[in-house]
């Protein structure tokens, strides 16, 4: 780790202040277990904290070229929360965007423009008999593509945490971007892969449980280098009960019967072996919001598009249920006009 990047982190733990921090760690562990006393839950803001020195910005780009500079990139972010005086949890990640997991299989990373400092994609296969191959030769290496990055990164983000004990105590390192096995298999076989609902259901079902397999290979490594000290976890700029975040962005293409019948099992499976969590959707989800609720293990639920979504209905199935609804912005939750019951997490 150069000498430089000290330089930050003495000034962003110079700025921590632990009693505040354990206030907000109390608010967060109330709300989880449902002991917060309003209908919904907003985390008190910081004393805003300036920093004492001048961060410079890091790109994307430059980040997933440099250990160094993403572990400023993502520094950069807690101290902007403790000089604005924000609400959020105080966390960092391996930001190497949503291709972590398909890049072990193979697939070309693209980045963006630097100009649009935005994560990167990556090529799908769009080929049917390129799926075959993969999953006849099984769980990749874990360190190919982005795999070895992020473990690197990792390594080096916990080395940064522990040279200062404020830090190590009041920053989480929460787990990459993984996705879920839908979405994470959509990116490597491509849009196409909605026809082999119908065309190549086999076929379809055991490239699902192949990127099962490796997701949880791949997390387990994770929680080998990061354990898990509680039973809640960080994730964004909010906090939720189990160990994972899992994306389903795809399932917006799918009928609640497909849902059930290809990817839930999968779903289902990862939260049993990991303890639970939380999932997030971006689009209209509404139409498969019943069948998700009656995952095992399922805490909390992120929209990220409330307003493409029947709230009642999404309501009905989360908060009515028990499972807390979090990252909502303020003006969804007051124009709601139901009950919360203290399961909503205004962010």
């Amino acid at each position: 780790m150069e000498t430089t990047l000290f330089r930050y982190l003495d000034d962003l733990a110079s700025r921590i202040d632990a009693p505040q921090e354990e206030r907000k760690r109390r608010e967060w562990e109330d709300f989880l277990n449902d002991r917060w006393p309003g209908d919904y839950f907003h985390p008190s803001e910081r004393v805003p904290s300036p920093p004492k020195i001048d961060w410079p910005a890091v790109s994307v780009n430059a980040a997933m070229g440099d250990f160094d500079a993403m572990l400023l990139q993502q520094f950069r972010g807690c101290s902007e929360t403790l000089a604005s005086g924000g609400a959020a949890p105080l966390a960092v990640r391996c930001n190497y965007g949503s291709s972590i997991l398909p890049s072990l299989f193979g697939v070309e990373l693209f980045l963006m423009a630097e100009e649009l400092n935005t994560l990167p994609t990556s090529h799908p296969l769009h080929s049917t008999d390129a799926i075959r191959r993969l999953v006849d030769a099984g769980v990749p290496d874990l360190h190919t593509g982005l795999g070895g990055k992020v473990f690197e990164a990792a390594g080096r983000f916990l080395e940064a945490l522990e040279s200062h004990p404020v830090l190590r105590r009041h920053i989480d390192l929460y787990h990459p971007d993984v996705q879920g096995p839908m979405d994470a298999a959509e990116v490597i076989w491509g849009s196409d892969i909605f026809y082999a609902f119908g065309d190549e259901p086999e076929l379809l079902t055991a490239f699902l449980n192949l990127i099962t397999e490796t997701y949880i290979a791949f997390m387990r490594r994770w929680y080998e280098l990061v354990p898990q000290t509680r039973d809640w976890s960080t994730h964004w700029s909010m906090a939720h009960k189990g160990a994972l975040m899992l994306r389903n962005d795809s399932l917006m293409n799918l009928s609640p019967a497909m849902y059930v019948e290809y990817v839930r099992p999968f779903d289902q499976r990862l939260f049993d072996e990991f303890g639970g969590g939380a999932i997030h959707f971006c689009g209209r989800g509404d139409h498969f919001i019943e069948p998700l609720s009656q995952l095992r293990g399922l805490h909390a639920v992120n929209v990220a598009q409330p307003h493409l979504n029947n709230m009642e209905t999404v309501l009905r199935h989360t908060v009515d249920k028990g499972i807390k609804l979090i990252g909502l912005g303020p003006g969804t939750v007051e124009s709601l006009g139901l009950p919360l019951r203290g399961q909503v997490h205004c962010g």
